[in-house]
């Protein structure tokens, strides 16, 4: 009996082993390697893993009541993204004043959250309010010495002055487009992500923020946590300025700050519109080879854990249906492949045509355009915010 049992088993590894995951014709009877190349870390069996991504409350057209789908959905998402919740008094403070003749830019001090006091630029047209409001959301770009600066004019620093000025010129045809906005009469509020401008370090670089990313993990938050977190904060913290008409307040970024702008416009009820260029793809339209969402480093800014399990990009982005939203993306650029943006833009259009709102939502691919965000580009888009905040 106790031979038969041993017959029995042996018959049953060698089952195991010629299955047809790794059977004897076609060669090892085990993974010899997981990844194709020494430089890549993407496994092998990626694409059963991106099968397994459920997005369990992704939108799909048999659905029926948005509202509905929308109030579950921000109760998931703010859940997954938020790594705690923040009421911690502003305290602002105006450190720093100059006229720049249309409106008045200040350096200002304001609690972001309980840990951080940072401090942020802001600029005021002259003239009596309330006014509409922006929110600047600044790139990534593997450049850390300057953050709120990239979108505003900074002063009384030559150093970070003279780095937003070759910045500018590289992505923005020259101009600070916030200060663009200010001159149309908004006030506008730029501040640092974490990592960035005043809250960065000297020899920080693109190597340092899987440390953090790491870091942050252990200590039970995210490193994109901490920046949606504070982003939501810096939106309040616009929304109830005394200047400001609270109906009124935008979301503006460019590139990593594309994805701060819709991901705040789903999350916060203080932001009433979302000016978001160059980031918008589904998850796994991004998901391939050479794409930076697989990369590390500049991607932990933006990836929060588990999300994939209830919502692709372009449900949270759907999220803010019916405020208005324009998405803007380049044809020649690299970092989002085109059937991608295209897909995410069919599923958001499906959402606001949901909700009775599809002229609220403006998608454009620009053919000729990269990753960049052109002095044709902020006209289009601010004539567009323009219309939306018309009184």
């Amino acid at each position: 009996m106790k031979k038969n049992v041993i017959t029995l088993l042996a018959t049953a590894c060698v089952t195991c082993f010629t299955s047809t995951a790794f059977s004897a014709a076609s060669g090892p009877e085990y993974q010899t390697q997981a990844f194709d190349s020494p430089d890549r870390t993407f496994p092998l069996f990626y694409e059963q893993l991106k099968e397994r991504m459920p997005f369990a409350l992704a939108w799909n057209d048999d659905i029926k009541n948005p509202k509905q789908w929308r109030k579950r959905g921000l109760e998931k998402a703010r859940d997954v993204i938020f790594p705690y919740q923040d009421n911690t008094p502003f305290m602002p403070m105006v450190i720093d004043e100059i006229d720049r003749g249309d409106y008045i830019a200040q350096k200002i001090v304001f609690n972001i959250s309980a840990e951080s006091r940072v401090m942020a630029l802001k600029l005021i047209p002259k003239g009596r309010g309330p006014f509409p409001a922006a929110l600047f959301l600044h790139d990534h770009g593997s450049k850390f010495d300057i953050g709120k600066e990239k979108f505003v004019e900074t002063w009384n620093n030559d150093a970070r002055l003279a780095s937003s000025q070759d910045w500018a010129q590289r992505y923005f045809s020259g101009r600070y487009p916030g200060d663009e906005l200010a001159k149309r009469g908004y006030v506008v509020l730029s501040i640092d992500a974490l990592g960035w401008g005043d809250r960065s370090v000297e020899g920080f670089k693109t190597d340092s923020q899987q440390a953090l990313a790491s870091n942050l993990f252990n200590l039970g938050s995210s490193f994109a946590g901490i920046i949606a977190l504070e982003d939501a904060r810096a939106a309040q913290f616009l929304a109830h300025q005394p200047e400001v008409d609270r109906k009124r307040v935008a979301a503006v970024g460019f590139s990593m700050g594309a994805f701060r702008a819709w991901q705040v416009t789903a999350l916060s009820d203080d932001i009433t519109a979302g000016v978001v260029d160059c980031w918008m793809g589904t998850m796994k339209g991004l998901m391939v080879p050479g794409n930076n969402q697989l990369k590390g480093q500049s991607a932990f800014s933006m990836l929060h854990p588990t999300i994939s399990k209830y919502l692709d990009y372009p449900d949270i982005a759907a999220l803010s249906a019916p405020k208005p939203m324009l998405v803007f993306a380049g044809g020649q650029d690299t970092l989002f492949p085109i059937d991608s943006v295209e897909t995410a833009f069919n599923k958001m259009h499906s959402v606001w045509d949901a909700n009775q709102a599809d002229d609220k939502l403006t998608t454009k691919i620009w053919p000729n355009k990269g990753h960049t965000f052109t002095e044709d580009m902020q006209e289009e888009a601010f004539d567009w915010l323009d219309s939306q905040f018309v009184r």
